[in-house]
C-alpha cells in the first residue's frame, strides 16, 4: 500500500536535491582543490596551504592590482547601486500604476542585457578613434586634440567599469524593493501623520524602510554578491582577459586566468575560496545591519 505523500520534508526534497548538487557539493570540491596542485591532467597532489601562502606572499598581481581593484569596484558599485535601486524604487511608487510599469521594465531592462549593452553601446561610445561617441563630441569642442584611448588606458578603464556596472544596477534588488514599498500598509502613514509625522524625509526612515527590512536586505545580499562575482565587464569592454595593465581586472577574472587559460584549477580553486570567505564577511556585516533583531 502505497503511503500518502503529506509530509512537509516530501516537497522540500527537490529543493534540498539540488542544492547540494548545484551548490554545497562544487563549493566544497573548491575548497578541497584549494589544498592541492591540479593541472586537470594528472590526479591531484596535495600541497596544504602552499596554494594560499603563495597567493599572499608571491602572487604579486593579486595583492597589488586584483584585490584592490576587487574592493574598490565592489565597496562603489555595491553600496551606490543599492541606494540608487531604494531612491529609484520609492521614486517609482509615487507614480501611476501604468506608468510605473512601463518605467520600472525600462530600468530593468539594462541588467537583463547588460553583455549585449556592452559590447554594442558602450564599446561604441567609448571607442578609441574618432568615430567614438564621446571621443568626436570632446574632439568638436576643443577640449581633446586626439582621440583617447578610453577602453585600453589603465587610467580610464576602472572608472568606465563602475559607470557600466551603475546603470547596469537595478536588477531583482530593485524590483524587491519596489514590491516591498508597494506592499507597505498605507494605514501606517495615515496614524504616524496624525501622531505627528511631519514630512515625506521621516516618512522614509520612520515607516518605509523599516517596514521593508526583508526585501532591503535581499537587495544587499544581491549586491554583494553581484558586486564580488562581477568579472565579464572589463574582459567585455578592454577586449582581453587580462585587462591592460591588470587595470580592470577582478578576483573573477584572475579565478579564470589560472583556471581556464593556465589551467592551474588547484590555485583556482584557492583563489575561490578567497572570495567566498569575502563574500561571506561582508553578507554577515550586512545581515547583522539589516537583519531582523529578533
Amino acid at each position: 500500500m502505497i503511503k500518502k505523500i503529506n509530509k512537509p520534508i516530501w516537497f522540500l526534497t527537490p529543493y534540498v536535491v539540488l542544492f547540494a548538487v548545484f551548490i554545497i557539493i562544487p563549493v566544497l570540491v573548491a575548497i578541497g582543490l584549494g589544498f592541492t596542485y591540479f593541472n586537470t591532467i594528472e590526479t591531484p597532489e596535495w600541497v596544504s596551504l602552499r596554494n594560499f601562502i603563495e597567493l599572499v606572499t608571491r602572487d604579486e598581481v593579486f595583492m597589488q592590482y586584483v584585490l584592490p581593484n576587487t574592493i574598490k569596484f565592489a565597496f562603489i558599485v555595491g553600496p551606490v547601486g543599492y541606494f540608487m535601486s531604494f531612491i529609484l524604487a520609492w521614486l517609482l511608487a509615487q507614480v501611476p500604476k501604468k506608468p510605473r510599469t512601463v518605467l520600472a521594465i525600462i530600468l530593468y531592462s539594462p541588467s537583463m542585457t547588460a553583455g549585449i549593452a556592452m559590447t554594442v553601446v558602450w564599446t561604441v561610445l567609448f571607442s578609441g578613434d574618432s568615430t567614438g561617441y564621446l571621443n568626436s563630441i570632446l574632439l568638436q569642442i576643443g577640449l581633446i586634440e586626439e582621440p583617447i584611448q578610453f577602453l585600453s588606458s589603465p587610467d580610464y578603464l576602472m572608472n568606465i567599469m563602475i559607470v557600466v556596472s551603475l546603470w547596469g544596477s537595478m536588477g531583482v534588488g530593485f524590483l524587491a524593493m519596489l514590491a516591498g514599498i508597494l506592499n507597505i500598509d498605507q494605514s501606517l502613514y495615515e496614524a504616524a501623520y496624525v501622531d505627528g509625522l511631519k514630512n515625506r524625509w521621516q516618512e522614509i526612515f520612520y515607516i518605509t524602510i523599516p517596514s521593508m527590512k526583508p526585501q532591503m536586505l535581499f537587495g544587499a545580499v544581491m549586491a554583494v554578491v553581484g558586486t564580488f562575482s562581477a568579472g565579464a565587464i572589463g574582459v567585455m569592454l578592454s577586449g582581453g582577459n587580462p585587462t591592460p595593465q591588470y587595470s580592470g581586472q577582478l578576483i573573477v577574472n584572475h579565478i579564470e586566468d589560472f583556471g581556464f587559460i593556465r589551467y592551474l584549477m588547484g590555485y583556482a580553486s584557492a583563489i575561490s575560496v578567497v572570495l567566498l570567505l569575502l563574500v561571506y564577511a561582508i553578507s554577515r556585516t550586512t545581515f547583522k545591519l539589516l537583519g531582523e533583531k529578533d
